[in-house]
């Protein structure tokens, strides 16, 4: 099952947003607020379609039933996939197949809170327990440390997917409320004192989740269509919890069990309950293009709180986290911006240059396989570096794509 195309359309178009704008935060405590990462477009590499194919094609090599990729370029669009949406019938899988985003959610819920911000009703250096009453156990903890996974709020997904499979299972079908997760967490101690260091945590992006329908007084998924959907014309993305169905045409999703060698278990259908806030998003290849080109090109928060959300975290040698947004910095020397996603059988790459002139989306539709996870981010590389980043990754080799052996979903426990 192998498809691909290359062609020309209309940029994409340029939706804005009526916001009241407020003065930026004082940046000097900000962490990584040294450094700036900055490239135009005109200086990246032309995307290398055939090195996307061999990317696709090893991560079916390595378990995926099927991966795609979509790279819009300030007008050209290319679009490669590989291999099957559904292993039952045998559908080739495609761009415009829909797929459960994971933790590239966390961007969205970002936007929100930022817009917010903008609009008068959040402080991001307030502590949390201002605006959610007795919530967290420690008052130090502010709307920034949770948005900066730098809270030290323990992430309740290690526990509840230790197990992969038998784990999913438990909670597939399971309506979980947001105090319900907060409570998981809050059966661990802080795992380090509020600000004090970076640890990538759902729990964070639950309260990120309570915030939004406190302040606004309506449920997430309104404000998500409100504030961003709706703006920038995203037809193929929705926020359906508790609901357990993906609408439309669609990406099966098949996660991997811990035994080596068990069968594939189609994980499509659940509520994402265990998400929300955090990972429960629905959208396709093109959607987030166009939000993640959106974002970086001040379309959806004023121009102060775009930058509030790219002070960086030192997350290792080549990534940083700002406020729900990842930088990765490749092999060429280019910095890209977006975010990851894992949720049970399906793993995505969705980023964007700097100038938003070029973003990316790839999936795999499986999980629980460190060797796909890994593979697909090589989507990166032949994206936005080109035909060059060969060279440069087999001089700078092993270092120049460290193993993904970490999910967005229980990020302590390691994949093998």
């Amino acid at each position: 099952m192998v498809s691909g195309s290359v062609g020309t359309g209309t940029a994409l178009g340029a939706v804005l947003l009526s916001l009241v704008a407020v003065p930026a935060q004082a940046a000097s405590g900000a962490p990584g607020s040294g450094r700036v990462a900055s490239v135009a477009a005109a200086g990246l590499g032309a995307p290398d379609d055939a090195g996307l194919r061999s990317v696709l094609r090893s991560a079916l090599a390595q378990g995926a039933p099927g991966a795609m990729v979509r790279v819009d370029d300030a007008g050209t669009v290319h679009q490669l996939s590989e291999g099957v949406a559904d292993r039952a019938t045998g559908r080739a899988i495609t761009t415009a197949d829909r797929f459960r985003v994971g933790s590239v959610t966390k961007s969205f819920s970002a936007v929100v809170l930022l817009q917010l911000v903008d609009e008068g009703k959040l402080n991001l250096d307030t502590p949390v327990n201002t605006y959610l009453p007795g919530l967290l156990p420690d008052d130090r903890i502010t709307v920034r440390h949770v948005m900066s996974h730098r809270s030290g709020l323990y992430d309740y997904t290690n526990d509840m997917f230790a197990q992969t499979v038998p784990g999913f299972e438990s909670v597939r079908d399971k309506v979980f409320s947001y105090q319900d997760l907060v409570d998981l967490s809050l059966k661990h101690a802080l795992t380090n004192a509020p600000g004090a260091a970076y640890s990538y945590s759902n729990t964070n992006f639950v309260v990120a989740g309570m915030l939004i329908e406190k302040l606004t007084g309506n449920p997430v998924a309104t404000e998500y269509q409100n504030r961003v959907f709706g703006p920038l014309g995203l037809t193929d993305t929705s926020y359906v919890h508790p609901g357990t169905a993906i609408a439309g045409t669609h990406a099966n999703g098949y996660l991997t069990p811990d035994a080596a060698g068990a069968a594939l278990v189609d994980s499509t259908a659940q509520t994402v309950s265990w998400a929300q806030s955090a990972g429960a998003i629905i959208s396709s290849t093109r959607d987030l293009n166009t939000f993640f080109s959106a974002l970086m090109t001040g379309q959806l928060m004023s121009a102060a709180q775009l930058a509030q959300m790219q002070q960086w975290t030192t997350v290792s040698s080549t990534q940083g986290y700002g406020l729900g947004l990842r930088r990765r910095d490749l092999s060429c020397g280019v910095s890209v911006y977006g975010h990851t996603g894992t949720v049970q059988g399906y793993y995505t790459y969705a980023f964007a240059s700097k100038d938003g002139k070029r973003s990316v989306t790839s999936l795999a539709n499986t999980s629980n396989n460190a060797a796909v996870l890994t593979t697909m981010a090589g989507t990166l590389e032949s994206a936005f570096c080109g035909k060059s980043s060969k060279a440069t990754r087999r001089a700078s080799a092993p270092s120049a794509t460290p193993g993904e052996r970490y999910e967005d979903i229980a990020p302590d426990v390691a994949r093998d």
